[in-house]
């Protein structure tokens, strides 16, 4: 496993993955696809370097044998826990590891950061990513959060709400 801290010479790469991973065309060679759910991008690179810049997380990519990046995730530390999102992986190599080894590299993290679990928030629609998350420690809390309206996180096609996640470290 290749995995490094994402820079800011990253961005262009990053926004490109994440945005074919989740939504367009190409999003659907894989099975964690938005793309029926949602317009637009899924995030831009000026949200992304907020993410970098910030001093309480990071994003994370994973790169192949070839140096190429084909996942990344984000994780921002919050008090006792860490918030994970933008968990992303190339839609063609999807179920092939790379997501479950990018959990175990947000689990290290935030262990490392002492926090006491790992939080997310999923679309409540997505019933087979909650699922997936859930045969991987993660359960439900019941707390549920309105779906962002706007840039940088797409045009909904219908209603939408977020479930929070989360997995006790």
């Amino acid at each position: 496993m290749n995995l490094h801290k994402a820079e800011i010479s990253d961005l262009p790469a990053l926004a490109r993955l994440i945005n074919g991973a989740y939504r367009g065309d190409n999003s659907k060679k894989g099975w964690t696809t938005e793309a029926d759910l949602l317009d637009g991008t899924r995030t831009d690179e000026d949200n992304l370097a907020s993410l970098i810049n910030d001093p309480n997380g990071l994003i994370l990519e994973y790169l192949n044998e070839k140096g190429e990046l084909i996942g990344c995730v984000n994780l921002q530390r919050q008090n006792e826990k860490t918030y994970l999102g933008m968990l992303t992986v190339a839609p063609e190599l999807q179920g092939g590891g790379v997501g479950k080894q990018l959990l175990q590299a947000a689990i290290d993290f935030a262990r490392g950061n002492s926090s006491k679990s790992i939080y997310m928030t999923v679309i409540s629609l997505r019933h087979e990513l909650i699922a997936w998350y859930e045969r991987h420690g993660y359960h439900k809390t019941g707390e549920k959060k309105p779906f962002p309206a706007g840039a940088p996180f797409g045009i909904q096609k219908q209603p939408l709400e977020l479930i929070v996640l989360e997995k006790t470290l």
